[in-house]
């Protein structure tokens, strides 16, 4: 190798800071490569004096060529890798702008209509006003769920029979079945009772999801609503008077409630609450019932000083009765026809 030490170096940095300056204006992937390779490739600059370093005896000398050798190669490839992702970032860019449609301009062509809300976005709206009218508080939680939030806290532990009542979306975690997408919205109400101090008076409105087939009145992905109260001195007919006060408030005053024993695990006693139509018949709505003293204890409350009682029912069927929708899926075809009836 002639030259240098110092000459050597000079060679070094021009090569970096011509492979940098090409780099740098680069416009695609492939200019990129060819301007390392001609730093870094084997004809390139660099390589020619790594190959040379066999030549130079002097082993102090050889060590710091080679190292401002690997020095280099190292930042032209560094150069290289920011410039690729420059590139890529700016082609996406490109991709999206060329794809951009003006909607403020189809807007005005078509007469400026707007958009309108969702039915089940009415309905969620419609019922958050009607409880918060009775003097409720509205609370939301996560979707993707603990086991213990899910069904633990529920009065429902890993043995219990009446976790077969849902077929549970898993989440992939350790230890398995963990973590869930909650099948129900009674999770935010033990996230309430440990986060609220009592009394509490609380809807909880929010998506939930279920394995199931879809057909006139279930989706695998809907919408529900629960209520909580948690104070001194509840009684059953509390959750009566709050659930017919509920329906003529929604519905109007044309239709009336009842309520028919049934069983939760996180209630006791339970009950299902129905409707009446106009047309005297009856249709199901939810379920509900005095909050049971273990998902109390579970949430951190003393259940010899607090009771309380809850309700829920889905959002989806409480528009599709509200509106007489006959088939549940007509409000997730993104019909415009359908939806036009709804503004």
């Amino acid at each position: 190798m002639s030259g240098s030490i110092s000459e050597q170096q000079a060679v070094i940095e021009a090569a970096v800071k011509e492979a940098t300056a090409l780099i740098s204006v680069a416009p695609d992937a492939a200019s990129i490569r060819t301007a390392v390779n001609a730093a870094t490739g084997k004809k390139g600059t660099l390589a020619a004096v790594k190959s040379g370093l066999g030549r130079v005896t002097d082993l102090e000398l050889r060590k710091t060529l080679g190292q401002a050798v690997n020095e280099a190669i190292e930042a032209v490839e560094r150069a290289a890798t920011a410039r690729e992702q420059t590139v890529k970032r700016e082609a996406f860019a490109g991709a999206i702008a060329a794809d951009r449609v003006d909607m403020s301009e189809l807007a005005l062509r078509t007469g400026g209509r707007r958009g309108r809300m969702h039915l089940v976005t009415q309905a969620t709206e419609r019922l958050e006003d009607v409880f918060v009218g009775l003097g409720f508080r509205v609370a939301e939680g996560p979707e993707v769920e603990t086991d213990f939030h899910n069904f633990e806290a529920l009065n429902m532990p890993p043995s219990h029979p009446a976790r077969s009542m849902w077929d549970t979306l898993f989440v992939d975690q350790d230890p398995q079945g963990s973590v869930v997408l909650r099948t129900h919205t009674s999770p935010v109400q033990i996230r309430v009772m440990q986060e609220w101090p009592p009394p509490i008076y609380a809807v909880m409105p929010g998506r939930v999801f279920r394995k199931e087939t879809p057909d006139a009145t279930h989706m695998p992905v809907f919408y529900q609503i629960e209520g909580l109260v948690v104070d001194r001195n509840i009684t059953f007919a509390d959750l009566a008077g709050t659930i017919e006060a509920f329906t003529k408030a929604f519905f109007g005053e044309g239709f009336t409630s009842r309520l028919r024993p049934s069983y939760f695990p996180f209630t006791e006693p339970s009950a299902e609450f129905d409707i009446r139509r106009h047309d005297g018949s009856w249709i199901e709505l939810g379920g509900c019932g005095m909050v049971h003293p273990r998902v109390l204890a579970a949430a951190g409350l003393d259940p010899e000083e607090w009771g309380g009682f809850a309700f829920g029912f889905g959002i989806d069927r409480m528009a599709k009765e509200r509106h007489g929708v006959e088939d549940i899926r007509e409000m997730y075809s993104n019909d415009v026809r359908f939806m036009e009836q709804f503004s």
